[in-house]
This record gives structure tokens, C-alpha cells and sequence, in this order.
């Protein structure tokens, strides 16, 4: 088993169908496949291959794909890092698990100079400009071979994530793993072999190289999906015949928001909190498009998704009431269950009867089972009946039609002795309905429940009796990821 099998079968199906189109050009599929196999042969050759990890520090673009699946076609580990997380948490994950190659454009060198983890890898490369002490990364031209045969278990691509202490976990996707992502985003995202997908979130390139779709890299700082350069996403989306996007609902409320939004069959956003007054305006304003959310997480992709067109009027009174945000049924390949909202779990949980808050927790062949070394499997991870599940963190509820609500995230909950706590979303949802209210955080301030908000809001106006005052301010700070996470600990370090 090696998930680049995918490409090499597509590669032979339908050789001259674009794969692939970034800002300086497009590679066909036979292209791209020859190109993966040129940069296997260069790693094999270079002694590199099944336990080795290499470290890829490239923008995004059609040569950091050909990086990427080149490795894998090699049997060999990518590691990814977040360089805006922060020089402390890069450290921590490059200890946590030590590369042996670097491949990385010029600038990405400077890195060696002030982190001694990168100085350390012992076999470098640099894709542009020039490096010392590294080789240059020009894979060569060879014919196609089959990629090296790997185990369902063995490691394929690692990433980090962090909890609420910061300290970096390290999620690894094995090429089954990946196998079954790609199965359970083909049911949720509806990949139609054919169709133009505009890419701003990278991995999703992947399941589309495997459906035979062709994927736009969107031309624009994929980092800051809030401050999407919407004229050129635009020009790139008619030139190509874009007809379709998955994104977070900054990038989608930015196109909207500069009139720039393409034509679109289909959009899928999620990442974040997605919020009805986003959604109404957009399906408004094009009632033919059809709007999905999809929720998920890191360590579980996707695992529920809802199509905006078939809520009811019911369900969005229920959700500017306060009951909190739908996302729709579990997808098939994901078992969710609700249980009580606890800190820790000593014994196995029983799930929580309907309409009954609690902690989402699922399990299922592409939720991450465990994290590399172990490291965060206490505080995320349940065995129940010989079967892992992953906490999600997320606080929600079912309804009797099995579809999942959202209320926030459970550290994110307001707690005082003797109450029922108080969970975000249902207030924040309300507030947003509100013109002119661009964001909001509900927190525990001062001892009072604290609305903030990015715009104005008079109590009267909201009518939320739990909400004890609120406050306006210039800016309330959103996860550097999707640019619309509420940064909850941010937020309380920022206000006086």
C-alpha cells in the first residue's frame, strides 16, 4: 500500500487532464507523476528511504507537491511546521521528533542560523536560490517506477498541533490513515472526477489528486485567509473555470465582503465556527450556489457536514435563540457519541440521551488514534470497550434527527459554583446576527459574563439575560490557522 498509487493510476487513466495550477503554471497528471517519481529516484539515490522523516519547508505551489508525494512515493515521513506558531513551539516539535533531510526554499534556510534543531539535520536541501552546506533540490528526469510498497500502518505525514499548554503533540497520518481520510472527504466534499477545485487548504489537494480533479492553488497568502487578495482569486477562478472551493469562512467572508465572490457551484467551509448570518448573506446574494459546512478537526476529518439549503426556519430560530450552531449528521465513516463535560475520564463514559450537552467525542478508521510518542493521549484519547475514541474538546448536543449542534469549545465555558456553565456560541451566534457586529467573545470578566464585540451592540438589541454586560473593542484576536477562531486566551490577556 502507498497512497501515490492513486496518482500513478490517474497518471494512466487520463495522462493530458490538468492536476495541478499554482501562480506559474500547470503539470498534467503523466507530468506530475514524472516529475514525483524524478524526486523518489533523487532521495533513494541519496540514501534516504522507509524510517527516514524529511522536513519540507516550502510555499505552496506545484513544487511543493511534487516534494511531497515524491517522499511518500520513497516509503519516506514528511513532517510539516507552522512557522507562524512561533520559534518555541517549532523547537519543541523538531525535538519531539528529529528529521533526517531538510528540503526547503532559500529563505527557509535562514532558520539553521537561530534553530539549532534545523542546523542539526544532517542531510540538506535547497529548492531555490542558494544555501550552504545543502544540495541542490532538482529532482531529475526518469521514467515512472511503482512507488515503494508500504504497510497501512506505516508513517506518512506528520503535523503538530498544540492543546491549551502549548506544548506541541505530533499527529501522525499513516498512508491507511490517509487511504481513509480521502474516502470519508470524498462523501463529504462530493468529489466529482472532472471538476476545478480551488485549493486554500493544502492537504485537500491530495484527496483531489486521488479523485482526478484538477486543483487551483489560490493566488493569495494562504497564511491570512482573512486578507484574501479577492481580485486575483477571482481572475484565477474565471481563467480556469473554478467550480468549486473548500475554505474557511474568513476567506469566503472576505470575497463576499469585496464583492469578488466566483462563481462557484459549490463551497464547503469550515475550520472555525460558521455562523448563520455569514451563510444567509452569501446564499442570498447567490441563491444557486450550494453552501456546505463541514466540522472537523485536525486528529478527525471530516466529521459531520450539513448543506445550508436544507435548514429549516426552525433551525435558525433555534440558533439566534442560542441553542447553538448546526453541522449537520455524522458522515458515514465517523461514530460519534455525547458525553459528560469532565476535565478527566477515569472510567469509560456513558453517552448522554438527546438534547443533553456533554463533549463530542469520535471514532472511526480516519480519527487519529494516538499521537507520536504517546504524547497527549491521556488528555485526548479514551479507550471504551477496546475501541479509541478522540475527544474533540468541542461541547455540543444531538437533536432526535441525529444532527450534531455546536455550543463552543468546553475550555471556552463559562463556570460558576452552583450554575449550569455557560457556553459561547449560542450568545455569539445571536450577537452576529446583528448588523455591524464583525465579531464577538463571550467570557467570564471581572466576575461578570462579558460579551465583547467588534462593532456596536446594546444589551436591548441582544436580549440574552445571561449576558451581564458588553463591552466594544477595536479588535478581538482569532487563531492565525483560519483567521476565525476565537483566540480565547488571547483575548482575556488582552483586555484590562
Amino acid at each position: 500500500m502507498n497512497l501515490v498509487n492513486h496518482l500513478a493510476r490517474r497518471a494512466k487513466s487520463h495522462p493530458k487532464r490538468i492536476a495541478l495550477i499554482d501562480s506559474n503554471g500547470s503539470v498534467t497528471f503523466e507530468e506530475l507523476y514524472a516529475r514525483v517519481c524524478g524526486a523518489s529516484h533523487q532521495l533513494s539515490g541519496d540514501g534516504l528511504g522507509t524510517g527516514d522523516t524529511i522536513l519540507i519547508l516550502q510555499p505552496i505551489g506545484i513544487p511543493l507537491y511534487v516534494s511531497l508525494l515524491g517522499a511518500f512515493h520513497a516509503g519516506i515521513t514528511v513532517m510539516f511546521l507552522d512557522p507562524s506558531a512561533g520559534k518555541s513551539m517549532m523547537r519543541h516539535s523538531l525535538a519531539l521528533h528529529p528529521p533526517q533531510a531538510f528540503i526547503g526554499i532559500a529563505k527557509a534556510h535562514l532558520l539553521r542560523l537561530s534553530t539549532p534543531e534545523i542546523r542539526s539535520i544532517p542531510r540538506r536541501y535547497h529548492s531555490t536560490g542558494w544555501a550552504p552546506k545543502s544540495k541542490k533540490w532538482n529532482p531529475p528526469n526518469t521514467s515512472c517506477f511503482a512507488p515503494q510498497e508500504t504497510s497501512p500502518d506505516s508513517p506518512a505525514l506528520i503535523t503538530f498541533t498544540s492543546g491549551s499548554t502549548g506544548t506541541p503533540k505530533a499527529a501522525m497520518r499513516s498512508h491507511g490513515f490517509l487511504l481513509a481520510q480521502h474516502k470519508a472527504l470524498a462523501e463529504s466534499l462530493n468529489y466529482i472526477e472532472g471538476e476545478v477545485d480551488l485549493i486554500t487548504l493544502p492537504v485537500f489537494a491530495l484527496a483531489n489528486l486521488a479523485s482526478g480533479l484538477t486543483s487551483v492553488i489560490a493566488d493569495t497568502d494562504l497564511a491570512f485567509p482573512a486578507q484574501a487578495n479577492s481580485a486575483a482569486v477571482l481572475s484565477q477562478c474565471r481563467n480556469h473555470h473554478v467550480t468549486r472551493c473548500a475554505a474557511s469562512p474568513a476567506f469566503f467572508s472576505k470575497l463576499h465582503d469585496d464583492q469578488s465572490m466566483p462563481d462557484f457551484k459549490t463551497i464547503y467551509t469550515g475550520g472555525a465556527p460558521v455562523f448563520p448570518s455569514l451563510l444567509d448573506k452569501i446564499q442570498s446574494d447567490y441563491p444557486n450556489m450550494d453552501i456546505i459546512t463541514v466540522y472537523g478537526s485536525t486528529e478527525a476529518e471530516p466529521i459531520a457536514h450539513m448543506r445550508w439549503k436544507d435548514t429549516s426556519d426552525s433551525d435558525h430560530s433555534r440558533m439566534l435563540a442560542g441553542d447553538g450552531l448546526l453541522v449537520g449528521k455524522p458522515v458515514h465513516a465517523t461514530q460519534l457519541q455525547i458525553i459528560p463535560d469532565q476535565p478527566t475520564h477515569n472510567t469509560p463514559p456513558t453517552p448522554l440521551p438527546i438534547e443533553t450537552i456533554g463533549e463530542i467525542i469520535v471514532t472511526g478508521d480516519h480519527v487519529l488514534k494516538g499521537y507520536l510518542n504517546g504524547r497527549g493521549n491521556d488528555e485526548n484519547k479514551l479507550n471504551i470497550n477496546n475501541t479509541i475514541w478522540h475527544r474533540t474538546g468541542d461541547a455540543g448536543w444531538l437533536d432526535s434527527s441525529g444532527r450534531v449542534w455546536l455550543v463552543g469549545r468546553c475550555s471556552a465555558a463559562i463556570r460558576r459554583p452552583n450554575k449550569p456553565p455557560i457556553y459561547p456560541f449560542g450568545i455569539e451566534c445571536a450577537a452576529m446576527s446583528h448588523p455591524g457586529i464583525r465579531r464577538c467573545a463571550l467570557v467570564l470578566h471581572q466576575e461578570k459574563v462579558t460579551l465583547f464585540t467588534e462593532g456596536s451592540l446594546t444589551a436591548e438589541e441582544l436580549n440574552s439575560p445571561e449576558v451581564e454586560t458588553i463591552q466594544s473593542i477595536p479588535h478581538i484576536p482569532v487563531d492565525k490557522r483560519h483567521n476565525a477562531k476565537i483566540d480565547y486566551p488571547a483575548l482575556k490577556k488582552l483586555i484590562p
